[in-house]
């Protein structure tokens, strides 16, 4: 089963803060009194080690792929080198979001809550209930290092609240991750004479080659057309970040004009009429299956595993987990990740991905005495390139041998993850706890590289060479606005997500689409972009 991606989970960049009720904290308080256990000198590249056993209160995601074991190796070995152990409160992956809000807003959740994506935090700052970690960043040497040498702090300006500061502490990567894009059979391209597509255009030039050579069938029939964004998740997010919006997986209701210095409403773009255009012209001449928008993954999956289709969406870990076991029973077919089509928005990435889930601080923390080796431990495991590690890959010497910076990593051949080592008998997240999503994210580039193949190296390597686009200032809202925005934003979701079906399937013609803007306007689209753009001023004005 593939999950979401961070990508899959964001909201709009104006729903990106609300006001802070509680008082703000003093960033030059004392914390003499809350020292118990924190070393006395932290800096970047330190091995954190309690200075006395220490154990924190954390949230704890029960991975149904890898269920929580108290007596993983990665507990065992976290103890022995920085002396803190977990009181943990574990929650099934089903019920955390639930479970997690539900304590939070109690007051009695654990210090450390984990496995947060972005604005869920929103919800609990107005009561208080969680600190503006951006105040104790100071204590946090490995995270701000990060921040500096990678550029992050614009892509962090868009987690603050009106107040001016951020609740959560995001997974930091290096770079832009680009992981999705389309899977083509290469022996069907090979036989046809064609050559990788490198703009959208020449994909529907592949396709029309594929339909020609074979008129009975959709050389692409898609996948992820699943609730709750109907058709084409994915499909529609890679080609509209080609164009520069935003749709699919990636709809974000409104997004900046820099040009004009405001926010404008994603779904009225033009750019998002030249992406339904396009889609248009592909069901139009057959190039794409009409049901790829309806369509289960199963059944997507069952055309591809029979020669029905030749094109579908794919990740790393879905072209060897799935479309390679498809078509297995195909004599001599292959199947390669295309590397993602250009589009008028040039070679650019969206800036998006540079930021995972992250980590939320309960307000009660601040109370205890180890609170200020509570942080130097939280940025020595999630955020120094040493925790980094071990989270990820475990113990030199026992699960994985050399190096990520210098190409020379290896994981054991006994173990397993993802699709290295595959036949081995153990799993180094079911037996070991490491690559555990609560743990293991963000990283620099080498990082990411080590989980992948050869092939998708170099699909990274093509991804990394393009630029990123610049990220959108913060419009956080008061807690008053984003009430009222968070109506408009679902009636104008079902509206949009509605009628762009309709516009590419050809139900509805995109003559009228001067009609459906003014269609969106009469749905208070105009309205939410006042809001938007007034919390933008405002924040600008109080903060620069």
């Amino acid at each position: 089963m593939v999950q979401l991606t961070r990508r899959h989970l964001l909201t709009a960049a104006a729903l990106s803060g609300v006001a802070a009720c509680s008082s703000s904290e003093d960033t030059n308080e004392s914390l003499e009194d809350k020292k118990a256990g924190a070393m006395a000198s932290f800096t970047v590249g330190d091995q954190f080690r309690a200075t006395e056993p220490l154990t924190f209160p954390i949230l704890m995601l029960s991975n149904p792929a890898y269920p929580y074991k108290a007596d993983w190796p990665f507990f065992a070995e976290l103890t022995k080198r920085t002396n803190v152990s977990f009181d943990a409160t574990t929650v099934p992956y089903s019920d955390y979001n639930q479970k997690r809000s539900v304590m939070v807003s109690a007051g009695n959740a654990p210090f450390i809550i984990p496995k947060t994506y972005h604005p869920d935090e929103n919800a609990f700052i107005a009561g208080g209930a969680i600190l503006p970690v951006s105040d104790y960043v100071h204590l946090m040497p490995h995270f701000q290092d990060k921040v500096a040498r990678w550029g992050l702090q614009p892509n962090l300006d868009q987690y603050k609240a009106e107040d001016g500061k951020y609740y959560l502490l995001p997974g930091l990567h290096e770079n832009a991750w680009q992981d999705y894009s389309l899977a083509a059979r290469t022996d069907v391209m090979t036989r046809l004479g064609l050559s990788q597509p490198s703009s959208w255009e020449d994909l529907a030039d592949v396709l029309r080659a594929m339909r020609k050579a074979y008129p009975d069938r959709y050389p692409l029939s898609d996948r992820w057309s699943t609730p709750p964004q109907p058709g084409g998740n994915n499909l529609l997010n890679i080609i509209a970040t080609s164009y520069g919006t935003h749709a699919g997986w990636g709809w974000n209701p409104v997004h900046w004009d820099a040009n004009a210095g405001k926010w404008i409403f994603s779904g009225a773009m033009d750019e998002y009429r030249q992406v339904l255009q396009y889609l248009n012209t592909l069901v139009t001449e057959k190039l794409i299956d009409p049901e790829s928008f309806t369509q289960t993954d199963d059944v997507a999956r069952q055309k591809f595993a029979t020669g029905k289709s030749f094109v579908i969406s794919c990740n790393a870990q879905t072209l060897v987990n799935e479309a390679r076991k498809d078509i297995a029973e195909i004599p001599g077919a292959t199947v390669a990740k295309l590397i993602l089509p250009i589009g008028p928005a040039g070679a650019t990435l969206d800036p998006v991905t540079r930021l995972e889930n992250g980590i939320m601080i309960s307000a009660k923390a601040k109370e205890s005495p180890n609170f200020v080796a509570m942080l130097q431990f939280i940025d020595w495991l999630w955020y120094s390139d040493d925790g980094l590690m071990f989270s990820k890959w475990g113990i030199e010497g026992q699960t994985y041998s050399g190096s990520v910076a210098d190409g020379s990593f290896t994981l054991d051949p006994g173990i397993k993850w993802g699709g290295i080592n595959p036949s081995a008998s153990k799993d180094l997240q079911v037996d070991y706890g490491f690559s555990n999503g609560v743990f293991a994210y963000g990283g620099s580039t080498a990082m990411l590289n080590s989980q992948f193949s050869d092939e998708e190296k170099t699909f990274q390597a093509e991804m990394n060479k393009r630029t990123l686009r610049p990220v959108g200032p913060p419009a956080p809202l008061t807690v008053e606005e984003r009430e009222q925005v968070s109506l408009w934003d679902s009636a104008l979701k079902d509206y949009v997500f509605q009628q762009t079906l309709r516009f590419i399937l050809g139900q509805r013609p995109l003559s009228e689409w001067d009609t459906y803007v003014q269609e969106l306007n009469s749905r208070n689209a105009t309205q939410y972009l006042d809001v938007v753009n007034t919390a933008y001023e405002r924040y600008k004005k109080a903060h620069g």
